[in-house]
């Protein structure tokens, strides 16, 4: 019997204790939401008043940019051919990532988290997703149209072939990034990351999806692109070797037979080969700038799907700020690349700067007439396009 009273007395004093215990343990469970945002985010002071004048700067380029390039091709209807078509879709697209996500976006890097509610942060995703995949629609298309007329010599690409394939890839990139606007497949939301990102999920679907848009993003428009690019530069090798290969006084049959076009006087003809190694290192350029932006976005966005480490490290906010402004900085540099490759831009863009800013003198009526696509390779003088 006393052996008795003392184990139900010690099972009461256990229970006691265990209850006092659950009591006590809801403070312990409050603990970790108590800690400073900067232990959560991992990202400082200094390193955000940093992002914030880099926002900035990308955010007004990108903004003032691209809106140059859209108003040259509406003003200009000499400018309207199908590739400058192509490019002012492309800025535009960019324009409107610059004004209806970048400033929200800086906002919650100042501030270390997302005030703007959890609805407009699926629509803030659903725009991100639906001006980046227009833009990369628009590059494959350029891509695959330069390889159409250097390799295959087939100018098939007129402005409103361009404008059907305009309203196409627009209808598509909103297709594809619709669900996300209503929650399907899930996004996760700040604090872990200045916008809605994909997080971890060990959810079947949302593993398709994810898959499915990176497929189409990225990865598909990268290898087609990778393939055109090695197409146009083996034709440029190939044609420079066979140009090099003649005498100069070329005969007009000789031309026709390299695919190059004839001038009318056949002691004049000048085969402009630096001319093709320029449009296709414009084309790179782009093509480069686009993989060095959205490369490490796309790596990011896989590994915080399927690596639940990755996306609870306390740097997953920096992390994120990091790749998104890489995505924000093509934006800011694709206006930056035509002012630089392409003269017709260039000449354009100085003609539109008020009288007071102009340094240079006023160009020649000649210059702003409209280039057909095949005729840029063989030339007088220097004819630009892309």
């Amino acid at each position: 019997m006393g052996h008795l009273k003392f184990s139900t007395t010690l099972r009461e004093n256990v229970l006691m204790a265990n209850n006092s215990l659950g009591f006590q343990a809801p403070p312990n469970h409050a603990k970790p939401t108590a800690l400073p945002p900067e232990s959560v985010t991992g990202i400082s002071l200094s390193l955000r008043v940093f992002f914030c004048f880099v926002m900035v700067a990308i955010l007004l380029l990108a903004l003032l940019g691209n809106m140059v390039v859209c108003l040259m091709v509406y003003q200009r209807s000499a400018m309207r051919s199908a590739i400058n078509l192509l490019l002012a879709s492309l800025a535009f697209a960019d324009m409107m990532l610059a004004v209806l996500n970048m400033p929200f976006t800086l906002v919650a890097v100042m501030s270390t988290s997302w005030v703007f509610g959890e609805v407009f942060c699926r629509v803030s995703a659903m725009l991100f997703w639906f001006f980046v995949m227009e833009g990369v629609a628009i590059l494959l298309i350029i891509s695959i149209d330069r390889f159409l007329i250097i390799v295959q010599k087939q100018d098939k690409l007129s402005p409103q072939r361009a404008k059907v394939l305009i309203v196409v890839t627009w209808g598509l990139a909103f297709l594809f990034s619709f669900p996300l606007a209503v929650g399907s497949p899930r996004l996760q939301s700040p604090p872990r990351a200045p916008q809605c990102v994909f997080g971890y999920s060990s959810e079947p679907g949302y593993h398709t999806y994810v898959l499915i848009l990176m497929l189409v993003f990225f990865f598909i428009p990268f290898m087609v692109m990778l393939y055109t690019f090695m197409g146009i530069l083996n034709s440029i090798r190939h044609n420079t070797a066979r140009i090099h290969s003649h005498p100069d006084g070329m005969c007009l049959s000789q031309a026709s037979k390299l695919g190059l076009l004839s001038l009318q006087k056949p002691f004049q003809i000048n085969i402009d080969v630096s001319f093709k190694t320029r449009a296709f290192a414009t084309i790179l350029i782009l093509f480069s700038v686009f993989t060095v932006c959205w490369a490490p976005f796309t790596a990011y966005s896989l590994v915080s799907t399927f690596n639940r480490r990755f996306y609870h490290t306390d740097a997953f906010f920096q992390v994120s700020t990091w790749v998104l402004w890489l995505c924000y900085l093509k934006s800011a540099l694709n206006p930056l690349i035509y002012y630089w490759r392409i003269k017709k831009f260039r000449d354009a863009c100085l003609d539109l700067i008020p009288k007071y800013f102009k340094f240079l003198p006023q160009l020649p009526g000649n210059t702003k007439r409209r280039i057909q696509p095949s005729a840029v390779y063989v030339c007088e003088g220097q004819r630009s396009a892309l």
